[in-house]
């Protein structure tokens, strides 16, 4: 009688280091929801105040979870271009540049077509959305033609859009005083401003077209690899033209609720959305080599970016310390998600 042995396969580990990637951000803005609530806490019984955990919470407030998405709104439009840019293996910096030259375009139109969205006025969002497309391709167009790196091009962009809305603005500032445009932070629903779902909308849109559609596959093939990609037959130039200007509509979206929020359009009107969204990009797991990573990734990373602003204003944290924690989590992500057993040299 012969025995026989039965040999089972070796389970694989449920925690790889790509399902630790994979659900890291996510993990890490759970985390953060309920850390700052808890320093919150701690505080609170200090001072001998009566606080009950979550329930008595500022910051764990529907008050407070509406400031945070306010903010996070026209970073995440800016951050999503980005993101389309950063799938194809490329940087984008000229967002700054260019949401300052969309959202001063849109105001002088929108004042000089009747300064009410009742009037023909409206049609200065299109156009916002326009000016933007045309930058990302000109944008594109000096990197892929000229053959220069894209952070270089989108860079030296990005200093040609400041400059020029401050020569369209001559340092002023221009109000937009519409109620109906206004509407966009006055008016809400479910507690929530419309610009909020303004942004969700635009964020299903952009995770459409990066899932369901030729070109948002073909950047995953660019950033996967581009020489496969030229190899298959890919026209490479074209989509990372393409990429650019679709980048520069959503530039121009962060533009748009940029003055929503403010009310006021200026030179300053992109200023800090560089560092915001490339650092929401990174943290929120989408790789800076390309081809890993998409829209919700970004979505995550932005709204760890804001909770950890938020929250350390709740707790009474000075502001240098919240820019040294996002790049203490900048570094953990880039580290996390870089395979270094692959990678012989950075640079």
């Amino acid at each position: 009688m012969t025995e026989v042995v039965a040999q089972t396969a070796p389970r694989a580990s449920f925690l790889t280091r790509d399902r630790i990637i994979k659900w890291a951000p996510l993990l890490v803005l759970v985390f953060l929801t309920l850390v700052f609530p808890f320093f919150e806490w701690l505080e609170d019984l200090q001072e001998g105040k009566q606080h009950l955990f979550l329930v008595d919470s500022r910051f764990f407030s529907i008050r407070n979870a509406a400031r945070i998405l306010i903010a996070s709104t026209p970073a995440l439009m800016v951050a999503i271009g980005v993101t389309f840019i950063i799938l194809m293996g490329s940087i984008d910096l000229s967002m700054e540049g260019t949401v300052s030259v969309c959202a001063v375009i849109f105001a002088f139109a929108f004042i000089s077509w009747g300064g009410t969205l009742a009037s023909w006025a409206w049609l200065s969002i299109p156009l916002a959305l326009v000016v933007g497309a045309v930058l990302g391709f000109i944008n594109g167009l000096v990197h892929v033609r000229l053959k220069i790196p894209s952070f270089m091009a989108s860079l030296a962009m990005g200093f040609v859009g400041t400059g020029f809305a401050l020569l369209l603005t001559g340092g002023d500032r221009i109000r937009v005083e519409d109620e109906i445009f206004r509407s966009l932070l006055t008016v809400r629903w479910f507690n929530f401003p419309i610009m909020v779902y303004v942004a969700l909308a635009m964020t299903l849109l952009a995770w459409f077209i990066q899932s369901r559609t030729t070109l948002g596959r073909n950047f995953y093939a660019v950033g996967g690899g581009e020489e496969l990609a030229h190899a298959s037959g890919l026209n490479v130039t074209r989509v990372r033209l393409m990429g650019f200007t679709l980048a520069g509509v959503f530039f121009a979206m962060g533009a748009l609720l940029a003055v929503g929020r403010i009310g006021i359009a200026e030179t300053a009107t992109g200023n800090n959305f560089m560092f915001i969204s490339i650092t929401a990009v990174v943290v929120g797991g989408t790789a800076l080599w390309g081809g890993i990573g998409g829209v919700w990734n970004t979505l995550v990373g932005v709204l760890i970016v804001n909770v950890i602003n938020n929250g350390m204003v709740v707790i009474g944290l000075p502001s240098y310390a919240q820019d040294g924690v996002l790049g203490l989590l900048v570094i953990i992500a880039v580290v996390l998600s870089t395979d270094r057993k692959s990678v012989s040299f950075v640079k």
